[in-house]
C-alpha cells in the first residue's frame, strides 16, 4: 500500500478514535470546540520587520545619553541594525521623541525572541525572561543615580515620565513566583484598568477592581500565528490579530489619535510574523524511526494537533478542560474576568473598520507544533522541561530548575536540561505544586510504550 494511502487511513482511524474519546466525555456536555477563521488585513511585511526593530510603538523610554552611560555600549548588534539601534541589545529600540531626543524603549523581542546555541531566533519565546523579582527591579526609578540625572538634565528626562509613571504603577505587581515565566497577562491587566476603554487615556487610580493572581505563560512561538484563527492559549483574541500584536502601546500610549497611528503600521508587522519560519532540528534525525512516529503520530495526536507536510492541516481545536485536564488557573482567572472582558470589547481594539474581541473560554487550544523541539519547556505555563515529560507525566518533575547562565539543551529528551530537586526553596525553582503552576493533565501519551514515545519524539523533530 502507498504510504499516503496508509496515512489517510490511519487520519480516519485517528477520527473515529478521538469521536469514541469524545462520546465518552458527552456525559458532561464537553467536546472539542473549533474556532472560526477571521479576514486579516494584508501588509508590506519587509516594512513590519522595520517597524519591530526601529519603530516607536512604544513612545517613552530612557534618554539613550543615560543609557549608555549605565548600561554601556552593546557590542553584539544581533539584529545586524544601523545607527544607534546597533548600540543597544535586540530587546530595545532607539527612537527619537517629539522633542527631538533620542530615548531607548522596550520593544516586542524582550518577549519574542531568544538566543538559541549562540544565534538569534526572531519568534522564538522567551523563556529565560525574569519577572521574579520585579518589586526589587522597580527600585530604578528612586535610586540615587536616576534622581541626580533627572535634576541635572531635565529636558532630557521629559520623555521619559510616562514610562515611569506605567512602571512604578505596574511593576510591583507584576512579581512571579518562579523566574523564566511570564506576566504579559497580568501587564495587560494592570494596564488597562489604569485607561478610559474609549479614549485609553491614563488614571492615576485603577478604574477596574484588580485581582490578586499574577497568572504565568510561556510566550508561545510567533511562527505558530499564520495557522492560528485566534490568539492566545484559549483562542480567547479573536478578529484582528493587529490590534492584539500592538496592546504593548498601552505602557505609553496618550490616546486613541496615537494609538491609531500605531495601529497603521502593525499589519505590517503581522506579514513579517507570517514569514517566520522554525529553525531546523540541528542534529541527525533516525529517518526510519521517524517515519514510525508520523504514523503514531497520525493515529494518536494528529487529529487535535494537525498533520503536517505537504498536506499539512491544522484545525484550530479548542479543548475543554474536561479533557486536556492541564492547570486552570488561566482561563479562570485571567480571561474570564468579566470586568476585563468587557472593558475591551467595548474599548478603542473593539472598533473600526478591523475589530478585536475576546470570547472566552473552558479550555485550552490544541496548539500547531511546528519548531516544536525549540520551544521547551512546555505547557501554557512552562511546567514541563521536556517533549518527554509532555509524553509521560511520571517524568515531569515536581520542583526542577535549569541554568539560566549557561543554559544546555537535552537533544534526545528534547528539551532543557534540568535538576530535580526535593523541595522549591527559592524563585529559581520552578514549583509545579503552585496554583497557576501545575504540571498535570494532557496524559495522552501515558498509554503509549515507551518505544512508541521516542518514535513520536524522533517525528517531531522533522516539523
Amino acid at each position: 500500500m502507498h504510504r499516503k494511502q496508509l496515512l489517510g487511513i490511519l487520519c480516519i482511524i485517528a477520527f473515529i478514535t478521538l469521536s469514541a474519546t469524545v462520546t465518552n466525555k458527552m456525559n458532561n456536555g464537553e467536546k472539542p470546540e473549533p474556532i472560526p477563521a477571521y479576514q486579516q488585513q494584508v501588509g508590506d511585511a519587509q516594512k513590519g520587520y522595520e517597524y519591530l526593530v526601529t519603530g516607536n510603538y512604544v513612545s517613552s523610554g530612557f534618554p539613550y545619553k543615560f543609557y549608555k552611560l549605565i548600561a554601556g555600549k552593546d557590542n553584539t548588534n544581533l539584529l545586524n541594525r544601523t545607527g544607534k539601534n546597533a548600540t543597544v541589545p535586540f530587546g530595545f529600540n532607539v527612537i527619537k521623541n517629539e522633542q527631538g531626543i533620542d530615548m531607548v524603549v522596550p520593544n516586542c523581542l524582550q518577549c519574542h525572541a531568544q538566543v538559541f546555541n549562540n544565534q538569534l531566533y526572531v519568534g522564538l519565546g522567551n523563556s529565560f525572561i525574569d519577572f521574579s523579582n520585579t518589586k526589587k527591579q522597580s527600585n530604578i526609578f528612586t535610586n540615587a543615580t536616576f534622581q541626580l540625572l533627572k535634576t541635572i538634565a531635565p529636558k532630557q528626562f521629559e520623555g521619559t515620565q510616562t514610562i515611569v509613571q506605567s512602571f512604578k504603577t505596574v511593576y510591583p505587581d507584576l512579581q512571579t513566583e518562579v523566574r523564566g515565566v511570564n506576566a504579559a497577562d497580568r501587564l495587560a491587566i494592570l494596564l488597562v484598568a489604569h485607561r478610559n476603554p474609549v479614549t485609553l487615556q491614563w488614571s492615576d487610580s485603577a478604574l477596574l477592581k484588580i485581582p490578586n493572581e499574577v497568572i504565568p505563560t510561556d510566550a508561545p512561538a510567533w511562527w505558530l500565528l499564520k495557522k492560528k484563527n485566534a490568539m492566545f492559549y484559549t483562542g480567547f483574541g479573536r478578529g484582528d490579530f493587529g490590534k492584539f500584536l500592538m496592546l504593548s502601546n498601552l505602557l505609553t500610549v496618550k490616546d486613541t489619535t496615537e494609538a491609531a497611528t500605531v495601529y497603521q503600521h502593525f499589519a505590517d508587522v503581522l506579514a513579517y510574523i507570517k514569514t517566520i519560519e522554525p529553525p531546523k532540528y540541528p542534529k541527525p534525525i533516525n529517518q526510519s524511526l521517524a517515519m514510525e512516529g508520523q504514523l503514531l503520530f497520525t493515529t494518536k495526536c494528529s487529529k487535535c494537533h494537525g498533520s503536517y507536510g505537504a498536506d499539512a492541516y491544522y484545525p484550530n481545536l479548542l479543548i475543554p478542560e474536561k479533557i486536556i485536564g492541564t492547570d486552570s488557573l488561566l482561563y479562570k482567572s485571567n480571561q474570564q474576568n468579566p470586568q476585563f472582558i468587557q472593558w475591551f470589547n467595548t474599548s478603542w481594539f473593539a472598533g473600526g473598520a478591523h475589530p478585536a474581541k475576546l470570547v472566552p473560554y473552558n479550555g485550552y487550544i490544541a496548539p500547531p507544533l511546528d519548531g516544536v523541539w525549540v520551544t521547551a519547556p512546555y505547557f501554557h505555563n512552562g511546567s514541563v522541561p521536556t517533549l518527554e515529560g509532555v509524553l509521560n507525566s511520571k517524568k515531569r518533575p515536581k520542583y526542577w530548575s535549569r541554568n539560566f547562565i549557561k543554559p544546555s539543551y537535552n537533544y534526545e529528551s528534547v528539551g532543557w536540561n534540568y535538576t530535580e530537586h526535593q523541595e522549591a526553596n527559592n524563585k529559581k525553582i520552578y514549583n509545579t505544586t503552585l496554583p497557576g503552576y501545575g504540571n498535570y493533565g494532557h496524559n495522552f501519551g501515558d498509554e503509549l510504550s515507551e518505544a512508541d514515545r521516542k518514535a513520536i519524539i524522533e517525528y517531531l523533530k522533522t516539523l
